[in-house]
């Protein structure tokens, strides 16, 4: 940020790159996450990103009350101009085994986070905590993860008319990958067709392993 402060940072808040035991929170003895105790964490985690220079917070945990209790950290602690994407609807899902296996969690998660994060067959959650997280301070939301989820981005945009966003995961991103490496796909139209697809959905952005690629397909 003080190389170069017109680039715009949005930070990641979450615990499970960090934990032993894969979770995005905080496990008792038992093994159950602890919501409370996860959002204090969160928000330190969140001031912290906030005074080293982010513009916009991103909160991917699924905790419960933890957009409210952000948004009220980051206002008493002066960064009023700091915005909150909240991962809305982040669903319990497949696709995110490539991620997990390049940050070693896969072997160490226990159970599952099913509990915290979405079931893949319900729309309407989605839209309930979209509402709340809206009502408890976010500016924007996301939806991961993304092509298999397009008809939640669609109803999202619809309902709210806020930004929205989709995440395009690692399983997506390595099925492009593995398509294009067999031969059974151009890598570039595959990559370009599906963030198309995010846009006509209704997406404001869309975060991807492509970036990259894609910024030179675009000419960017």
């Amino acid at each position: 940020k003080q190389a170069v402060p017109e680039v715009g940072i949005l930070t990641d808040v979450a615990l499970d790159p960090y934990t032993a035991h894969g979770h995005d929170g905080l496990v008792d003895d038992a093994g159950y996450v602890l919501n409370d105790a996860t959002v204090e964490v969160l928000v330190g985690q969140s001031l912290n990103q906030a005074a080293a220079g982010a513009d916009i917070i991103a909160p991917s945990d699924m905790m419960d009350g933890r957009i409210g209790t952000i948004r009220d950290a980051l206002e008493a602690a002066g960064h009023i101009n700091v915005q909150i994407m909240a991962y809305a609807a982040k669903y319990a899902s497949a696709f995110y085994g490539p991620f997990r296996d390049a940050v070693g969690s896969r072997g160490l998660l226990k159970g599952d986070k099913k509990t915290y994060q979405m079931d893949h067959a319900n729309a309407d959650e989605a839209l309930r905590e979209v509402a709340m997280d809206l009502a408890e301070g976010a500016d924007s939301v996301m939806v991961k993860p993304g092509l298999p989820y397009l008809d939640i981005i669609r109803q999202v945009k619809d309902a709210f008319g806020v930004p929205v966003f989709a995440y395009q995961v690692s399983g997506e991103y390595a099925m492009i990958e593995a398509a294009a490496a067999a031969g059974a796909g151009d890598r570039d139209a595959l990559v370009l067709e599906t963030l198309t697809a995010f846009r006509r959905a209704g997406c404001s952005g869309v975060l991807t392993y492509h970036a990259v690629h894609a910024a030179r397909l675009l000419g960017a």
